[in-house]
Formats: structure tokens, sequence, C-alpha cells
């Protein structure tokens, strides 16, 4: 079976790669990548709306399986912000959205400052048909002062108090153990072995 990964996100892609090599009791499945002119408008406003639309552009572009995520992050005193809009929260780089994030929350104690990594992924088939869709949520809350180097997007100031670090501080491994990202592709997958496993290719 062919499917085509819906992104030219360089961090998630390396994620959703590392998740994807992981997979033992997926060898029938071939992956890969978006063609470079996959560039679709992300005008949903909601996760699965912009998960459906990624989809669906690089099932259109390849007439293959496609697998698209939408992603971001919540905070709860900011109303949900910057929700869909994380990627853009600050043009577009990661690190002064990093700082405006903690720009914004200045004046809100530590102990107030909870929020939510989300996840949002869509299977759609080579005719751009929603097949399935899962979601995965990531607890955690927003410090003041970016630490660690791994990972990308918020993980710097995205603290886990389980694991008295924030997610840029622990392995890759760690992260695609207990990441909003790792649990929606853990329901992607359980889908996949279900319904696909007896295509050998399509």
């Amino acid at each position: 079976m062919r499917l085509v990964l819906a992104t030219q996100n360089p961090g998630k892609l390396k994620e959703i790669k590392t998740l994807a090599q992981e997979m033992n009791d997926l060898t029938w499945l071939t992956l890969e990548l978006a063609p470079e002119k996959f560039n679709p408008d992300e005008n949903g406003s909601t996760f699965a709306e912009n998960a459906l639309i990624k989809a669906t552009a690089a099932a259109r572009l390849t007439h293959a399986y496609a697998l698209a995520d939408d992603s971001g992050i919540a905070v709860d005193v900011l109303e949900g912000k910057p929700g869909v809009y994380s990627a853009r929260y600050s043009e577009g780089d990661e690190h002064r959205g990093c700082l405006k994030l903690i720009e914004d929350l200045k004046n809100v104690p530590l102990a107030q400052r909870a929020a939510a990594y989300h996840c949002v992924m869509a299977l759609v088939s080579p005719e751009g048909k929603l097949l399935h869709q899962a979601e995965g949520i990531w607890h955690g809350r927003i410090i003041d002062k970016m630490r660690g180097t791994g990972g990308f997007g918020y993980d710097p100031i995205f603290y886990l108090d389980s694991h008295g670090k924030t997610a840029a501080e622990i392995s890759l491994a760690e992260k695609n153990r207990i990441s909003h990202r790792a649990q929606a592709w853990l329901n992607i997958k359980e889908f996949l072995i279900d319904h696909y496993s007896n295509r050998k290719s399509s």
C-alpha cells in the first residue's frame, strides 16, 4: 500500500518518519513524501479541517492514499490561542513564536499557564475521501524561558511536570512515545492494520 505523508515541515516530517520507521507490523506499507509543489491553502478553522485539506490535496496530486496531520498549541488563559495559527503566530519563525508566547503570558503566574498540544491526523483515499481521523492531546504548561535544543515549534517552552523537563529536553524516542502526534499516529496505525494489512500494493 502506497501512503503519501502530506507535509513539508522538516520537524514534523522527522517525527512522522521516525514514528513510521517503528512499524515492523506495517511492512506492506510504502511511505513517501508529498511532492515539492504540494502547498495547499490551510484556511480551515480547526485542526481537523486543515488536516483534511492537506490530505485531500496530497491525494489529488499523487493519486495515492494520503496522511496529513495538523497540529498546534492551545493555551488555556489565551482562550485556546494560538491554536490553528500556531505556525503563523509570529510570521512562521519558531524562535520568535516562542518569544511572542512568553511575552503574551508575562503577567500570568506559571501555575496558571496550562497548555496542550493538539494533533489531528486525516487519512484519505486516492480519490480524496476521508477514511479515518485520529486526535492526540499532550498536556503541559508554558514556562518563561526557552530550554533544550530538541524538537521544534513551541517545544522549548512546553514544560512537562511529569518529566521535569521541556519537550525540547526529552529524547526524540521519549517524545515519540507520549506526544500528541504519537497518540494520533498509533490510532491511525491500528486503523491501517485493521483495514488494509491484506493489501500488498495499491
